[in-house]
């Protein structure tokens, strides 16, 4: 990676520098850009989380919430479909999916077609909490890419589109 002037300097360079010391052999380049994204991640999981917990909910919540919202109307999946689509057990969906009905967010009902069945249904309660809350959050996300013009933002999303597609891609 390109040498960077004194006052851009971030943690990462530090890290970088530290380990051209001691192991001046190593190619950090890779080190570099996931050091970064796992550091970006962290703090933005952070912001986002704040901007979830002034309407009640965590990221776990808000995820439900978002999936049955993208489902659109009328805003119904069953349990499995949820699961699939987090990638979580039904163990974890059990427990998400209690809270939620607890707070009126959502509802489950029996499935029409299918008497072992469930489906879970946003209340208007969550579809007006989830439109409010992707809002917030959707705000929080735009504010920490400000400092990037728009071509920027853009070739910085099709850069990780495809770093992301081709680590998926080599998955066992």
């Amino acid at each position: 990676m390109s040498e960077r002037p004194e006052q851009r300097k971030d943690p990462v360079d530090a890290i970088i520098d530290q380990w051209a010391t001691v192991r001046p052999d190593l190619d950090t380049a890779a080190m570099e850009v996931f050091g970064r994204i796992y550091r970006l991640s962290r703090a933005m999981g952070e912001r986002t989380e704040k901007a979830y917990a002034r309407f009640g909910i965590g990221r776990g919540e808000f995820d439900v919430l978002a999936t049955l919202r993208r489902a659109g109307e009328p805003y119904t999946l069953s349990p499995r479909q949820l699961s699939a689509t987090l990638m979580l057990t039904t163990g974890g969906m059990t427990g998400r999916l209690d809270k939620l009905e607890r707070a009126g967010l959502l509802r489950r009902s029996p499935d029409p077609h299918d008497r072992r069945g469930l489906k879970v249904t946003l209340t208007d309660k969550g579809l007006e909490l989830i439109d409010e809350a992707v809002g917030a959050g959707l705000a929080v996300q735009t504010e920490a890419l400000s400092g990037l013009d728009d071509g920027q933002a853009g070739q910085l999303s099709e850069l990780l589109r495809e770093l992301l597609r081709t680590t998926e891609d080599r998955q066992d």
